[in-house]
């Protein structure tokens, strides 16, 4: 009684449908196109519902042929074949068993009339018997053939007729031909047999195809008469392949991503949407490939693109890396921490900007600078070993300048600038002490969707808010940046001419319509970047190496720019973008430059007393505008610097220059017994140590060899002790100290630089 009412409890065709679950899910655009599938259950291996009409009729026919003949005749049970069988069984004969197609089902929807290993009890074959007539009764027959293709157990892990095409054959399930079919069909019987044994059934099959008067000559793949061995051959092969492979699409990454932070609890849906545009995903893709491609022998094979949308933080756009261009193509460059360079320069600006120690027309100095750290000297220095002289905040952002840079860290302190970083949604694991001056050419690690996001809250005038990978009605936006320097730092990197310092007037960051970008490199070339944004979107694109092999003369504009701009092209191919509007409590004013004043040992770098930098409208903060802006004298202690003598720390290098009335000339800097470490993140010979005196007519020794002559002198340090003379016209020895220089490996690391 219990068998036969729940054999009657066979559920409707329409509800097996709706519990069937794949083993991947899909991953759909904001479109409803398929971008990735992925797998998520590691326990089978099973496609998607192939309906009846997509399987190949080749397969039809195989399978009835094999597993269940008068399948349209008889009424759930075979009555004919279940005499045979057991006739057979009574005079021990071996027969072909007496389970129907749908008797197979209904082991398949109910696990009580499953075949254990000691075979079906009496009870489960009546029980079995019955639900397969009634199956055949509530359903029909075109449902029982098509929910026993998709749940019958094929192979090891395969379920399902799509997952055994795509696995074995390459192909959907409609592609199948007759020698695939009877492979397919003869599986069935034995999913787990030898290869020998699977293709001897398959070659029945494939006779008993060629054999049926209805069979289609134009779709037999072999002729009349069957060569098993061949057959065999092929089995073989097959059974050997895997072809379905655990992802594809052109967006793993973020499946993966999207996967792990919207379904924690393991219960993932069968198809899950999300906010990635497709048509702007495969460019981006295709961009990036591209582009490291013609980047070939310069040893970067990595990339990464990150695109958001600025109202919403909506993900539009995520690649993790360059594919098979990529050594590990796994590693997720998006996430993956790396030095982002000189990227972090606009928050320092905006920070020092809104807290009034700077407007967009101060005059910052970028000339050797020596700041004495913990750990020794920190030397900044431009990647060009090339010194702009006084510039204004403009030019020096503008162009990524890194002495002023850190010179303007000087003032706003590592530790504030570090809160800073984390406000706008870059926390760091190490304080602002443990970078130290470094922080402000962009020593420490953070991933480029961090970065991407952060650079999003300068396009939203100071706020912020978390990228979102599904549709919001309304982001959560806070305060992170004063907005009048958030719009004055757009301002300054939209401005083609005052980046032409460094990048030239015709650059790969201008583009046709209103943009504000950023560039970086770090780590000798390790890592290079490109981050800016429109009106509409943000664009971040990192390259480099997953392994942090350094790349090959790789810069800004070569590296990561051509990416980002082609990407920015694609989003407004027919989109414009115009430039923000000022916020309340900005004043625009006109300022011109006046000429460098005569300085000590300093000449004026442009000669003639030429203004120092073009009249011209600047943005300021209401209260901080001032009309001209020129350089009358230094401050001896206008930056921190070891360029000093013991007795007197804050003595700048220039007003050293002259040696007082009455006194010997007398070393100013470094100071005896400095230990100096090489900066990790500038080439070597791009490094220089700067050496002072008191007085003019002084010549300089090193280790007992001419250095040269002169109040100030340049010297390319290398790892070792040395001995630094003083001597007048005659040789005499006027002054002595020691110091020691040592390479990054040899100490703790010395705070750490950057260039672009």
């Amino acid at each position: 009684m219990v068998s036969a009412s729940a054999a009657w409890a066979i559920p409707a065709f329409d509800e097996v449908r709706a519990d069937f679950k794949p083993s991947d899910t899909v991953i759909l655009s904001r479109e409803g196109e398929v971008l990735q599938r992925l797998r998520t259950d590691t326990t089978v291996r099973r496609g998607q519902w192939v309906p009846l009409a997509d399987v190949s009729p080749a397969l039809r026919t195989a399978l009835v042929l094999s597993e269940d003949k008068r399948f349209f005749e008889h009424s759930g049970v075979d009555w004919r074949a279940a005499s045979a069988a057991a006739w057979g069984n009574l005079w021990n004969q071996r027969t072909r068993g007496a389970s129907t197609i749908s008797m197979q089902l209904a082991g398949l929807l109910d696990g009580d009339w499953r075949q254990g290993p000691g075979g079906r009890t009496v009870v489960q074959k009546l029980g079995q018997t019955v639900a397969a007539q009634v199956l055949d009764r509530r359903w029909r027959k075109d449902q029982i053939l098509e929910a026993y293709l998709n749940l019958v157990p094929f192979r090891s892990e395969i379920v399902g007729i799509d997952a055994l095409s795509r696995t074995l054959f390459g192909k959907a399930a409609h592609g199948l031909d007759d020698r695939e079919a009877a492979v397919a069909a003869a599986l069935v019987r034995a999913p787990n047999a030898r290869p020998a044994l699977v293709a001897q059934r398959a070659c029945g099959v494939l006779r008993d195809m060629q054999a049926t008067s209805g069979a289609r000559p134009a779709q037999r793949a072999t002729p009349a008469r069957v060569d098993c061995d061949a057959l065999d051959l092929f089995t073989t092969a097959a059974l050997q392949r895997r072809a379905f492979d655990a992802s594809e699409g052109v967006a793993p990454h973020f499946a993966r991503y999207l996967l792990r932070q919207r379904f924690k609890d393991g219960a993932v849906p069968e198809r899950v949407p999300s906010t990635l545009r497709a048509p702007l995903q495969r460019f981006a893709v295709q961009s990036l490939q591209q582009h490291l491609r013609e980047l070939r022998g310069r040893n970067v094979e990595d990339g990464a693109v990150l695109v958001l949308d600025n109202a919403t933080g909506a993900v539009l756009a995520w690649v993790g890396s360059s594919g098979q261009l990529s050594q590990a193509s796994e590693v997720d460059g998006v996430l993956a921490l790396r030095q982002p360079g000189s990227t972090l320069k606009p928050f320092l600006y905006a920070q020092a900007i809104a807290e009034r120690r700077l407007t967009a027309a101060s005059l910052v100095e970028d000339s050797p600078a020596q700041i004495t750290t913990g750990s020794g000297l920190y030397i900044p220095q431009n990647y060009d070993r090339q010194f702009k002289g006084w510039v204004s905040v403009r030019t020096a952002l503008a162009a990524s300048l890194n002495v002023p840079a850190v010179r303007t860290l000087v003032m706003v302190t590592p530790d504030a600038f570090h809160r800073q970083l984390g406000t706008v949604g870059l926390p760091l694991r190490e304080s602002g002490d443990y970078f130290g001056y470094s922080l402000a050419l962009g020593s420490p690690e953070v991933p480029l969707l961090h970065l991407t996001n952060a650079f999003r809250t300068l396009a939203n005038g100071g706020r912020t808010s978390a990228a979102a990978f599904s549709d919001v009605a309304k982001p959560r936006f806070s305060p992170a940046l004063d907005a009048r320097a958030a719009f004055i730092v757009s301002d300054i990197l939209s401005d083609g001419n005052a980046r032409a310092r460094t990048f030239g007037t015709d650059s790969v960051l201008a583009t046709r319509f209103w943009s504000a970008v950023k560039t970086g490199t770090s780590k000798d070339m390790r890592d290079n970047w490109a981050v800016g944004w429109s009106e509409r979107y943000t664009v971040g694109v990192w390259v480099g190496n997953a392994s942090g092999a350094a790349m090959h003369d790789v810069s800004g504009t070569s590296g990561a720019a051509p990416i980002w701009s082609a990407v920015m092209g694609f989003l407004h191919a027919r989109e414009p973008s115009r430039a923000p509007k000022a916020p309340v409590g900005l004043a625009r004013t006109a300022v011109r430059y006046g000429p460098v004043a005569p300085q000590p040992g300093r000449p004026d770098p442009r000669g003639g007393g030429q203004p120092l930098e073009a009249a011209r409208d600047e943005w300021f903060v209401q209260g901080t505008q001032q009309a001209l802006f020129a350089i009358d004298s230094v401050a001896s202690s206008a930056y921190p610097s070891s360029a000093s003598g013991q007795n007197n720390p804050k003595k700048s290098a220039s007003d050293a220059a002259a040696s007082p009335a009455g006194l010997p000339p007398r070393i100013t800097a470094p100071a005896q017994g400095t230990i100096i470490a090489l900066d990790p993140d500038i080439p070597p010979a791009r490094q220089r140590l700067q050496f002072t005196a008191t007085g003019n007519a002084v010549q300089w020794r090193l280790d007992g060899k001419t250095l040269g002559r002169g109040p100030r002198v340049a010297w390319l340090p290398w790892p070792g002790r040395h001995v630094v003379q003083l001597t007048d016209a005659q040789g005499k020895v006027l002054d002595e100290i020691r110091i020691e220089v040592r390479g990054a490996g040899a100490v703790a690391p010395a705070p750490r630089g950057s260039a672009d």
